[in-house]
């Protein structure tokens, strides 16, 4: 078994496993050489040979020890009967009909996601990572209909109807269930969730909505023996309540001083949690800075520990910095 799914499941290891959120993107020279032979973004996501070709890039190149999917959180939309397009601009943009006219989700409407997930698995020996956006963030970004420094709308939503608010969540919340278990029985070895705006909601919010986060735990529970990774921003305030659900792994934020995590986890796994802005900063710091957050997880711990950063890699980031970090994990023994 791979150390990353060794340090899930809290056997043995020898060091702490290595990946990175964004691992495959535009700060790799490669990545944009075949990101020139699609047209656009959703293109480039749902043409098989190219996702399985950037999928397997960070194997290549920084040779970590887990791959994650190429996609993108708002993929599995489509099927719904929300339009979405990528301006180079502005960003995603979204189109969705009334929540009423939506559409029962129907894998395959993105049966691509799978094929991807099936060839990767036949061309590398490391585990695959499977992933959704959480209902949160899906509903954050079709009620706003494009990106948002805040996410108002689904905040308003919340406040002023609260029925509708709940009835959004329940969808989406079936759609995750079905279109991540599609990708476990495409080969995912394990699946993340990713709650990248929780951090808009207050800590009331956040305890009202986590039954929807059950809902998709037990579900998928109820039919795989894989882990569950939930990621969340805004760990410092929201932790108390999602460390609650049913999750096997907490991907967390740097807002969260990793030995909380690790206190209040005893017996699941925490994945993370360094601030990725460190990999703007001189290689000396750089190692530093994972060495000490090394240290902090190893004198709590000698498993249930994924290092990752607070969120994901940057464009303008350095190919050459981001592979001193995975050496330098890679070169920490226990």
């Amino acid at each position: 078994m791979s150390l990353f799914l060794k340090a899930l499941r809290g056997e043995p290891l020898e060091r702490f496993p290595v990946w990175l959120m964004r691992q495959a993107g535009r700060y790799m020279p490669q990545y944009r050489e075949l990101r020139k032979r699609a047209k656009d973004f959703l293109d480039f996501c749902s043409n098989v040979e190219l996702a399985v070709e950037v999928t397997l890039l960070p194997e290549k190149v920084l040779g970590i020890d887990a791959l994650i999917l190429f996609s993108d959180i708002l993929v599995p939309l489509k099927p719904l009967g929300v339009e979405v397009k990528f301006s180079p601009f502005e960003g995603p943009l979204l189109k969705a009909p009334p929540l009423d006219e939506w559409k029962e989700f129907d894998p395959k409407g993105v049966g691509f996601v799978f094929e991807t997930v099936r060839r990767v698995k036949r061309r590398s020996n490391l585990p695959l990572i499977g992933f959704s956006g959480a209902p949160f963030t899906l509903g954050a970004y079709i009620l706003e209909g494009k990106t948002s420094k805040d996410f108002k709308e689904i905040r308003k939503l919340f406040y002023s109807d609260r029925k509708r608010f709940h009835l959004l969540m329940e969808k989406l919340s079936r759609m995750v269930v079905e279109y991540l278990s599609a990708q476990i029985e495409a080969g995912a070895d394990a699946v993340q969730l990713f709650d990248s705006w929780a951090y808009v909601m207050s800590p009331e919010m956040f305890k009202e909505y986590t039954p929807h986060l059950k809902f998709i735990a037990d579900g998928l529970k109820a039919r795989f023996d894989v882990p569950l990774i939930y990621f969340f921003r805004g760990s410092g305030f929201l932790y108390k309540e999602a460390f609650k659900l049913p999750f096997d792994a907490f991907s967390i934020d740097w807002s969260l001083p990793i030995e909380v995590a690790l206190k209040e986890l005893s017996g699941r796994a925490v994945q993370g949690n360094l601030d990725p802005t460190v990999l703007y900063a001189p290689d000396e710091v750089i190692k530093n800075e994972a060495i000490k957050l090394l240290q902090k997880v190893a004198k709590d711990r000698k498993t249930l520990y994924v290092f990752n950063l607070g969120h994901g890699l940057a464009p303008d980031m350095e190919l050459n910095k981001v592979k001193l970090l995975v050496d330098t994990v890679k070169n920490f023994s226990l």
